[in-house]
């Protein structure tokens, strides 16, 4: 089996017993780019992203889309929000004009804030269950059948942790740089595989029935560069401290925000926990040439 990125020969790196599916896993990896993916994926997205997903009783216990959509101001998740925001203001020129698509949206939570705080023309793309709960919500949420109308329109694309869940990951990133203006920024989020380098397989990230696809920051380069990207580090800016600050709550099973955690020294806390998972190394891409 070749490597999805450069097309080098992936070699074996190792199996893991799925979390919530009862299946092996074969780990691959790529010794070039150092692309790590699972072989034998799951790729029934429908059964996988279901509702009881989306309600934390699947694969990732520690999500809950439906508290999140009824309670954006007391989720966790709204310090990830804003500092998605921080971080694309920072690369990016946001004004009320700027039209920024949110791909792999879930339930729309991006979305809305940055509506509510930018009051620009935001809309998301997503399908299933959550997909159908935002739209419920009068969030804007496209579907695959409508994408293309905003080919080559959009300035800012953002996709938080969504790359890892995909099988073709190349293929996406091309889909994405079609709906960006030539120069339009590309922000996404994923695990940093570098820190894991020989262990992925033991890596709490790794739940091989829905991250499937693993990447170090020079690997997620070289697949930006593939897709027509410019890919650029652009390191701890500000928002990165509001990113990590929600993961860690996230991982500890924190669903309100408030209460102890606003006594916690976050700006120590984070910069020492993107020390060690190297979160904010991922590159950022800016898109090259005609869509």
């Amino acid at each position: 089996m070749n490597c999805k990125i450069c097309g080098h020969p992936a070699t074996p790196a190792g199996s893991k017993m799925g979390k919530h599916r009862k299946q092996l896993f074969e780990f691959k990896e790529c010794k070039n780019c150092r692309f790590t993916f699972i072989a034998n994926p799951c790729t029934d997205y429908a059964e996988i992203y279901n509702e009881a997903y989306y309600r934390g009783q699947g694969p990732d216990p520690l999500i809950d889309y439906v508290f999140e959509l009824d309670h954006p101001e007391k989720s966790v998740r709204i310090h990830e929000w804003r500092g998605i925001l921080q971080v694309v203001q920072t690369l990016a020129n946001v004004t009320s004009e700027t039209k920024w698509l949110d791909f792999g949206c879930g339930n729309g939570g991006l979305v809305r804030h940055v509506k509510k705080e930018i009051g620009c023309p935001v809309i998301g793309f997503e399908e299933g269950w959550a997909a159908d709960q935002a739209r419920s919500a009068g969030i804007p949420v496209l579907r695959e059948c409508e994408l293309a109308e905003h080919d080559g329109t959009c300035s800012v694309v953002t996709a938080i942790e969504v790359i890892e869940h995909v099988e073709e990951p190349v293929e996406v990133l091309k889909r994405i740089r079609k709906l960006l203006k030539p120069g339009g920024l590309l922000f996404l989020t994923t695990g940093n595989a570098q820190p894991q380098r020989g262990k992925v397989v033991d890596w709490a990230y790794a739940v091989p029935e829905i991250h499937i696809s693993y990447f170090e920051p020079e690997t997620l380069a070289a697949a930006m560069q593939v897709a027509g990207f410019s890919p650029r580090n652009c390191g701890f800016v500000q928002g990165f401290e509001s990113i990590i600050r929600y993961k860690i709550l996230k991982n500890l099973g924190k669903r309100d925000a408030g209460g102890w955690e606003r006594l916690l020294p976050w700006p120590l806390l984070s910069r020492l926990a993107d020390r060690a998972h190297k979160v904010s190394a991922h590159p950022a891409g800016f898109a090259t040439g005609p869509g």
